[in-house]
């Protein structure tokens, strides 16, 4: 995703700026991206960027008007109104639209970044001081890894920047691998990377003369967890302002913003308190091949109900003839952070670019109004993994069963969104900015006041809805909640429509093995085209079984593949054979292989 790169050093000022470029170069991967370099030999600081054109971001680097101070941001950031006015009336010259006016902001607040809000990371330097300032956003959502060495500190958005000039680090850090098969992602700071680790959340660490001087961080949680919580009608009455007076910094900016609108309440909420003038914000959602989903046919209703234009991408044929390449690209713009299932958003999201450079969605929306979390460590199949590969999945178990102790708001927002998110987020990042209101930081504070009971159910989503536009209100989501109908509707529809979810789930990545082999029986009937679709758009199970098929065998089945340490290679091959024949589901298996395997092939295979 774009961001910034860099070392920090005493090592000489030729090879420094050879290393930078090549960091900068490592991480341009499409031509939509503007890039650039800034050094200052005498602070030992060369940094690097990579922008989308055209984005809050593009401009870099930033000055104040002395010189003294030069900021390399990366991102976005959602200021108070009247920031910019005030800047000026302190004497600020600033530009008209973008993020000039952050470097000022640094000038003028001793406290920064802490004020700022949004998803960013930057490094800040006061040449006058001697100091240079690396940092990130309160989340930790737009993530920097780093690598520590005797000669010098390396940051950058991306860890392949550091391999491509540290390329003894291209081993795998076996803890990191369990976390990862485990988890689905790689937990507190570490990365699969020996030696390279990630910046924890609201960092903002000193360096001095080319070394660190200071690590420190500029915001905990427990600022917000200790508040005491509200009874419901405030707690409804303040999320309600907030959300109303904070919404609009999210459509802010020269660029066109498209809306990712799905069947759920969260995209919902935001188009009924946005109430966005007829044909002015083009509105899509993601389908499949087999019918129009819920998600589909719920949002062409909200978005004909708001007068938005809409269409749909789906994923079909002409994704799955091009798999070998959205998989290999998703592992490898990713860090190996996302796997080969998340490979379908990538190409929607390069489809979606061509509507909007900003898309704006409900991300994060359940998980920090509800406390909700979405991922736990799961147990492999037996017989899949070394010894030692499974005690790095035990111990993964256990580092999640402390971590998820605690404030369930803390764990949503402050671990599950950095680290779980992060792959998919990135991702998108790649193609397009990628913009949500629902980690806005003085909403998110207030969310930390919620009663036990706004936690249980949909009701104050729901609520907000109706006050922003009643008409939205009206119409059932993709699960059924909602609309109008009465009672007994109400609780039928979310029962049905959850049957029909499961139901599609069992049919796909959950089907038990029992049900694998009636369905094997049975597969002259073609019963996919009667149940999938309903409610997702990729179909991981059968494509692996028909479609995908001869790219499952040729990856699994390679001698590369087999010879991989941590893998039992007769495992490996009763799980494509008997999932191909279609007896047997091994999709998550067969996810979790592809994936490691790309991740070997590209980051720590020899070149």
């Amino acid at each position: 995703m774009p961001g910034i790169v860099g070392l920090i050093t005493k090592i000489p000022c030729e090879r420094a700026e050879a290393e930078l470029l090549r960091m900068v170069g490592a991480i341009c991967h499409e031509s939509i991206y503007v890039s650039g370099t800034w050094c200052d030999e005498r602070m030992g600081l060369y940094v690097g960027w990579v922008a989308h054109k055209g984005s809050f971001a593009d401009g870099m680097p930033l000055r104040n008007e002395s010189g003294e101070k030069v900021l390399v941001f990366s991102g976005e950031e959602f200021p108070e109104p009247g920031t910019a006015r005030r800047l000026k009336e302190q004497g600020h010259t600033l530009n008209a639209v973008g993020c000039s006016y952050l470097v000022h902001l640094a000038e003028e607040d001793p406290a920064f970044p802490l004020g700022l809000n949004g998803q960013f990371h930057g490094i800040l330097a006061d040449r006058m001081h001697g100091t240079a300032t690396l940092f990130n956003d309160r989340y930790g959502l737009h993530r920097i890894y780093y690598h520590e060495a005797k000669d010098g500190f390396y940051f950058a958005a991306e860890a392949k920047a550091i391999l491509e000039v540290r390329p003894e680090l291209r081993s795998p850090d076996s803890r990191g691998l369990g976390e990862l098969v485990a988890c689905g992602c790689v937990l507190e700071d570490r990365t699969l990377f020996t030696g390279i680790r990630v910046l924890p959340c609201a960092a903002a660490w000193v360096f001095r003369g080319g070394a660190i001087e200071r690590k420190r961080s500029y915001f905990s949680p427990q600022e917000w967890e200790n508040q005491f919580p509200l009874e419901p009608e405030p707690y409804y009455q303040e999320i309600r302002q907030i959300f109303e007076r904070n919404l609009p910094r999210y459509f802010s900016g020269p660029e066109r913003i498209g809306l990712s609108l799905t069947g759920g309440l969260d995209t919902r909420m935001i188009l009924a308190w946005r109430k966005p003038i007829p044909g002015s914000l083009p509105c899509y959602t993601f389908g499949g091949s087999h019918r129009e989903s819920r998600d589909v046919r719920v949002a062409r209703q909200v978005a004909q109900a708001c007068g938005q234009p809409y269409e749909v991408i789906p994923v079909g044929t002409e994704f799955l003839s091009r798999f070998p390449h959205y998989a290999e690209r998703t592992v490898y713009l990713t860090d190996g952070c996302t796997g080969v299932n998340q490979s379908a958003d990538l190409y929607l999201n390069e489809i979606a670019r061509q509507i909007a450079p900003i898309r704006m969605t409900g991300n994060y929306g359940d998980q920090v109004l509800r406390h909700l979390c979405v991922f736990r460590p799961d147990e492999p199949t037996s017989g899949l993994f070394s010894a030692e590969l499974l005690a790095q999945i035990v111990l993964a178990g256990d580092t999640y069963a402390r971590i998820a102790q605690g404030h369930t708001l803390t764990f949503a927002a402050f671990r599950q969104a950095p680290w779980y998110h992060h792959g998919l987020l990135a991702l998108e990042s790649s193609q397009l900015s990628m913009r949500t209101p629902y980690v806005d930081n003085e909403l998110v504070q207030a969310l930390y006041r919620s009663p036990a009971s706004a936690l249980t159910n949909n009701d104050l989503r729901e609520r907000l809805i109706g006050d922003g536009s009643p008409a939205l209100r009206k119409i059932r989501t993709d699960l059924g909640f909602a609309g109008n109908g009465g009672r007994l509707a109400a609780e039928l529809n979310p029962r049905f429509h959850r049957f029909t979810m499961r139901a599609e789930y069992a049919y796909d990545y959950g089907m038990p093995q029992w049900m694998a082999r009636i369905d094997y029986g049975l597969s002259s009937l073609h019963l996919e085209r009667i149940i999938l679709g309903r409610h997702k758009f990729t179909h991981y199970r059968v494509w692996y079984r028909d479609a995908l098929s001869n790219y499952v065998r040729e990856m699994l089945l390679d001698s590369r593949t087999l010879s991989r340490p941590y893998l039992q290679a007769s495992t490996v091959k009763t799980i494509v054979q008997g999932h191909i024949k279609g007896d047997r589901n091994y999709t998550t298996d067969i996810h979790t292989i592809l994936t490691l395997e790309h991740i070997h092939r590209l980051f720590f295979d020899p070149k």
